[in-house]
């Protein structure tokens, strides 16, 4: 009974830092998605708002981005819904991997220079330099709302 009890307390410590592969910290591991960007050096502004929808579903607006290799953006976010809501930026098998954590564990806390939950009415911003060209996910990942359709793709190219 103990030994359960010490595993099942070192799982549940352990887990938060599957959520997105690379918390706050990280692992010294680069992420294909990219880098925390330097301010001073943004070349582009985006304004996201995300929202539910009268017909049950959950938006965010825009939805596909197209961004240049090497480019810096300033995604400026507004929760303009009734519920608390995500923007996680990622590859889409991290975004999968930490969708099934948050599903396991909804009120985790986050720390990721690539997400931010925000309550309604609030607005933040993430600002990030695409440093790998390829297709990569935008997503809230409150369980449920990515099955209602909060997610969308930023293509990168050189």
């Amino acid at each position: 009974m103990r030994k359960a009890i010490i595993g099942l307390l070192l799982a549940t410590l352990a887990t938060p830092v599957l959520a997105s592969g690379n918390h706050a910290g990280g692992h010294g591991e680069a992420m294909a998605v990219g880098e925390p960007g330097d301010k001073a050096k943004v070349t582009q502004t985006i304004r996201v708002s995300m929202k539910e929808t009268p017909d049950g579903n959950m938006v965010f607006t825009p939805n596909n981005f197209k961004i240049r290799k090497g480019q810096t953006v300033r995604f400026t976010i507004k929760n303009e819904g009734e519920l608390d809501h995500e923007f996680v930026l990622d590859q889409e098998d991290k975004v999968m991997e930490h969708k099934a954590v948050m599903e396991k564990f909804p009120d985790m806390e986050h720390d990721d220079p690539n997400a931010i939950r925000l309550a309604p009415g609030k607005s933040g911003e993430i600002v990030w330099k695409f440093t790998n060209d390829g297709v990569f996910k935008i997503a809230c990942l409150v369980p449920g709302h990515y099955d209602a359709g909060m997610h969308g793709d930023v293509a990168v190219a050189k």
